[in-house]
């Protein structure tokens, strides 16, 4: 009997790992895949999600560092820059690795090549059946991203008005290239998918190119992307990733009797950015402390609930706005982006959102403020 058996080895469940393996838990966190894995993303690191991490970033995972965006929206194309890294630009294969062997080094037991096919509560355990076991734990966490379906032992599956699509491909470039090309900056490109944008990132040896956007208002998106790269001048046979993102901001149950979901299980992602990676590393830690202070200390079984109040504590209310923001600026995006890449100073605001240094809500006021003054 495990305490706590953990469901995912990306950032959340290797986080997730790493705190409860510190804090004295006897955890099995249990991946399907064998690491390093290919993961479709752009692979920003905010300076956010950074601050979560209890160990220093190692520099030769440091691909790029980014000090501003370079928004565009039709004619219209603003660039703005900070005096700080705004966003560090990793492969997410070989960061995802670095964070499950710090889970290893707390002395977490850690099985890839194992796929769990099912999770179930009992009044004083959880049952999670594999391919090749059956472990019994007091808790689980389920840190298997958006695609899995061991949540609907906590809630449903998301419908497509609560779930996003991108594609994504890696196009190789040489390094002086990409500093002319794109040099510090992130390209963001709105008015290409619907409900979402296009971007073009930097890293050490490649280019990270990819659409994303509502599955409603998406439904051709391989075709969205070829158009995209054809666009913006790539004309390679590319190979072409997909994958769901839930949208942040929905109210969605996290919390079971025994089961608590994090990072994209539980839809923990910026509605409009889709950044949703120090979402996943803060909601895994705070999973593990919730759980530890029921094993270790003494702690009630409804303590659980716990848990939620934590996260929506830390970025609960981030979250909230940035769907209503997402909202706003897709249901009139002629409008509305028109006025967003209209002036340097909307995009430098923005910019600390993307920092965390205001939030969303705080950036809808000011933007609110300054509409009214036009």
């Amino acid at each position: 009997m495990y305490d706590l058996i953990i469901v995912g080895g990306g950032p959340s469940g290797a986080s997730a790992g790493r705190r409860a393996g510190k804090l004295g838990l006897n955890t099995l966190l249990l991946e399907k895949e064998e690491f390093p894995r290919y993961k479709p993303c752009g692979g920003g690191l905010s300076r956010h999600a950074i601050s979560y991490l209890d160990f220093e970033l190692p520099q030769d995972i440091i691909e790029w560092e980014v000090t501003g965006a370079r928004v565009s929206f039709k004619e219209q194309t603003i660039e703005v820059h900070k005096d700080h890294c705004l966003s560090t630009m990793v492969s997410r294969d070989v960061f995802d690795n670095l964070l499950l062997e710090k889970a290893k080094e707390t002395g977490a037991e850690v099985h890839t090549g194992e796929k769990v096919y099912r999770c179930a509560e009992s009044p004083g355990y959880v049952e999670v059946t594999t391919e090749k076991e059956t472990y019994q734990a007091r808790f689980a966490i389920i840190a298997e991203g958006a695609h899995g379906l061991l949540k609907t032992c906590v809630r449903p599956v998301d419908n497509e008005e609560e779930c996003g699509v991108c594609v994504v491909t890696e196009i190789p470039a040489e390094e002086e290239e990409i500093k002319e090309k794109i040099g510090k900056t992130v390209d963001m490109y709105f008015g290409v998918a619907g409900g979402g944008y296009g971007w073009i990132f930097p890293h050490g040896t490649y280019y990270s190119v990819g659409i994303g956007g509502l599955i409603k208002d998406l439904p051709h998106p391989k075709e969205t992307m070829l158009e995209f790269l054809k666009c913006n001048g790539f004309s390679g046979n590319y190979k072409l990733k997909g994958h769901k993102i839930p949208l942040g901001g929905v109210k969605r149950k996290i919390t079971g009797s025994r089961v608590l979901l994090s990072g994209d299980a539980a839809g923990f992602v910026d509605a409009f950015s889709g950044e949703g990676i120090a979402y996943a590393i803060s909601s895994g830690q705070f999973a593990a402390e919730v759980i530890a202070g029921i094993c270790l200390c003494g702690g009630r079984l409804k303590d659980l609930s716990k848990y939620e109040s934590l996260c929506q504590a830390e970025f609960g209310t981030h979250l909230k706005y940035s769907l209503m923001f997402s909202r706003i600026m897709h249901r009139f995006p002629e409008k509305t982006f028109k006025i967003f890449t209209s002036s340097d100073k909307m995009i430098d605001k923005y910019l600390e959102v993307v920092d965390f240094s205001i939030d969303y809500k705080d950036y809808l006021r000011w933007s609110l403020l300054n509409f009214k003054l036009r």
